[in-house]
């Protein structure tokens, strides 16, 4: 089958989310054909260039969200700016699609501005239908009209936004908006309706493809919304993370004030709710994400959880040297089963400072003890003023220790990078030691933890994300933000070799059961076969030729059946309850006079079964057929 994959900021660029998955997914699967489209985040991510594709790739579709509009409206345009508004692809609007701009846009801005009343189930009331008719009212405009960047730019669409503000239901912070406040959403929403404007709805692109598989929600699943509205074809969508809380907190580190925050919440929660309702079949990669789901309006019957594959071969020399010697068995000084080893990329969301606080209370316990730090810096100044800070602490906590007056002394704590003499890759990094460390307050698939797993080592990590789910018992975890707790699981883990070589030989039979890219791709090959089945596409454009010649054996035969082919014959249907009246004139065998006075005709023969293929319906033994 062709599957059309859609990207936000990740596959094919050589930066970005979900890049490794997708790259794993298409080529473990080369009996379909993958039809590309991705949108893109930044100009230094389409620098970066493309990872090298395999041929199961028929063609790629691209789109920057990035790029700023030339002759962009702030809401300072002259009077009269609504009757000369314009698409993308400069095409006027006459009154007609003006008037239909101005009810979508009204409808999507009430949705936007109006929270549901308390108890009201995600994706019902009034506010997800204004958002349905607002948005699919935006997208067939902006597919007749060629695009509608100016127009959600335009002093109009300003007006628009700040009525539905005004009005009545609305709460107080939006209420409180501003004028700069309005402008500033108003391009926060051209920017996330991008995707309408985009010529890829058309029977040559996703109108071609059999399934849409987003790879997360939000920005990359709003072609397959389209996709699905105006061809019927069905829509996966797979999350690994949480989208719409990324968008919460992201909102809280930009120059936006409360009121425009608020907006942007409301947009991505109706947004979020209308995919998750749409879609044929919603892949959480954990629990974690599953939960947050259902908050926001997934149906649990559609939900598949999927763990995201992971590439078990590269961390199996150290995971059998464990399964052979223990844990650190043929460590030097440089570590040991002494040693501590965190893994990450640093920044504070992984609390390197409660970390360090912690490994000050398992020196006092045990002199002996190192930690090394394996990681970089993330990308921006804060990750990196992080990581000074840190360095500092652990100065300050650890002085240098010499063993004598004439040797040099070394700290216990390092900070060091993969890729030297020492630790060339990754795997050698987690078998520098003999317990790994996950310190987060906030985390969602733990992947230094599954890659710790790989290699068969005993793990300390704290309560956060989906940690839990993906230790099940076969590692030790505390409540974040707990130095003390941290310190004593450690220290147990220290002392007692026997329970750390149970607890990794565990932790390895679990990943490799659990977490591996083979039962990743087996979960999704599966699942596509599912969804193909229950929801068949059917386009005009695959029973013609080139010339408009209907091609042999395009149609299926089953498509010729009476009623949907899907459903059981009779022999399997319910049969109905003899005490229903049912009028004479539809009692089964019966029919009607051919003439007004005429007696029906008595027949003896019991009636034929529906369908051309019901001599198949009868019983076993009648005959040859």
């Amino acid at each position: 089958m062709r599957i059309g994959l859609l990207t936000d900021g990740g596959y094919p660029y050589a930066t970005g989310e979900s890049r490794l998955w997708c790259d794993r997914l298409v080529r473990g699967l080369p009996q379909h054909d993958f039809d590309l489209f991705a949108l893109s985040r930044s100009a230094h991510q389409e620098d970066q260039g493309w990872v090298r594709l395999p041929p199961q790739v028929s063609r790629v579709r691209t789109a920057p969200l990035w790029t700023p509009e030339d002759g962009t409206l702030r809401g300072s345009g002259e009077r009269g700016l609504l009757a000369r508004l314009v698409t993308g692809g400069e095409q006027s609007y006459g009154r007609r699609d003006r008037r239909r701009f101005a009810e979508h846009l009204t409808a999507l801005a009430t949705a936007i501005c109006t929270p549901d009343e308390a108890g009201t189930e995600a994706g019902e009331g009034p506010g997800a239908e204004l958002f349905t008719e607002g948005l699919y009212g935006l997208a067939e405009l902006a597919r007749e009209r060629g695009g509608l960047h100016l127009a959600l730019r335009s002093e109009a669409t300003v007006r628009i936004l700040e009525a539905a503000s005004r009005a009545r239901g609305t709460g107080r912070t939006v209420q409180n908006a501003t004028v700069p406040d309005h402008l500033a959403f108003a391009a926060e929403l051209e920017r996330a309706l991008r995707p309408l404007s985009l010529d890829w709805y058309d029977q040559e692109s996703l109108g071609a493809v059999d399934l849409c598989h987003a790879a997360s929600g939000g920005a990359a699943a709003l072609p397959g919304l389209l996709a699905k509205r105006f061809f019927g074809v069905p829509l996966l969508v797979t999350e690994h993370g949480v989208p719409l809380r990324a968008h919460y907190l992201a909102a809280s580190g930009t120059p936006y004030g409360t009121p425009v925050r608020a907006l942007l919440a409301g947009f991505h929660g109706r947004l979020t709710t209308e995919v998750y309702r749409q879609a044929a079949i919603v892949t959480p990669g954990n629990t974690h994400v599953r939960r947050w789901q259902q908050r926001c309006g997934a149906d649990p019957a559609k939900q598949r959880t999927v763990y995201p594959g992971m590439a078990a071969e590269r961390f199996g020399q150290v995971g059998e040297d464990a399964d052979r010697f223990g844990p650190a068995g043929g460590g030097d000084d440089a570590g040991g089963p002494e040693t501590l080893v965190w893994v990450g990329r640093i920044e504070p969301a992984k609390d390197l400072i409660a970390l360090l606080h912690a490994f000050a209370e398992v020196r006092r316990a045990e002199p002996g003890a190192r930690l090394r730090v394996f990681g970089a810096p993330a990308e921006g100044d804060e990750a990196t003023t992080y990581l000074a800070h840190c360095e500092a602490l652990a100065a300050q906590l650890f002085p240098d220790e010499a063993t004598g007056a004439h040797t040099e002394g070394v700290s216990p704590v390092t900070f060091e990078e993969i890729g030297g003499p020492e630790v060339p890759d990754l795997a050698e990094a987690y078998g520098a030691g003999g317990v790994i460390v996950l310190s987060s307050v906030v985390e969602g698939f733990p992947v230094s933890l599954v890659e710790a797993m790989f290699c068969g080592r005993a793990t300390v990590s704290t309560d956060v994300g989906a940690v839990v789910e993906v230790i099940g018992g076969t590692g030790l975890v505390v409540p974040p933000r707990n130095p003390k707790a941290l310190a004593d699981a450690c220290v147990a883990l220290l002392r007692d070799p026997e329970r750390r070589a149970r607890l990794g030989a565990a932790a390895r039979a679990r990943a490799l059961e659990l977490f591996t890219v083979e039962q990743n791709l087996a979960a999704f090959r599966g699942i596509y076969l599912e969804l193909i089945s229950h929801t068949p596409v059917r386009r005009e454009a695959d029973t013609v030729d080139a010339h408009g010649d209907p091609l042999p054996f395009a149609t299926p035969p089953e498509a010729r059946l009476l009623g949907h082919w899907t459903q059981p014959g009779p022999h399997l249907r319910p049969q109905p309850d003899p005490s229903t009246p049912v009028p004479s004139w539809a009692a089964p065998g019966t029919r009607l006079p051919d003439r007004p006075g005429e007696p029906a005709p008595q027949h003896t023969r019991e009636p034929e079964p529906e369908g051309v293929c019901a001599v198949a319906a009868g019983p076993a033994g009648d005959g040859d057929a």
